[in-house]
């Protein structure tokens, strides 16, 4: 008896490992993953911009006229 519980439990590991995530299921994860990416991409994007643009626009409003002292 102690036998056949002991390959039942061994079978249903066995049978629960097997049972992974289907195709379409990682497929799904892959479609996932790829617009996360591509989120994560457009915000880092975004953010480069913003900064170049506030760089722009400071070096536009820096109208600074440095007076030359007479001598």
């Amino acid at each position: 008896m102690k036998t056949l519980a002991q390959i039942l439990v061994i079978a249903g590991l066995a049978s629960f490992v097997a049972c992974g995530p289907s195709a379409e299921q990682k497929a799904e994860q892959a479609r996932l993953d790829s617009i996360r990416i591509a989120d994560s991409i457009a915000l880092v994007q975004q953010a480069e911009q913003a900064r170049i643009d506030s760089i722009n626009a400071a070096m536009a409003a820096d109208t600074t006229v440095l007076e030359v002292p007479a001598e």
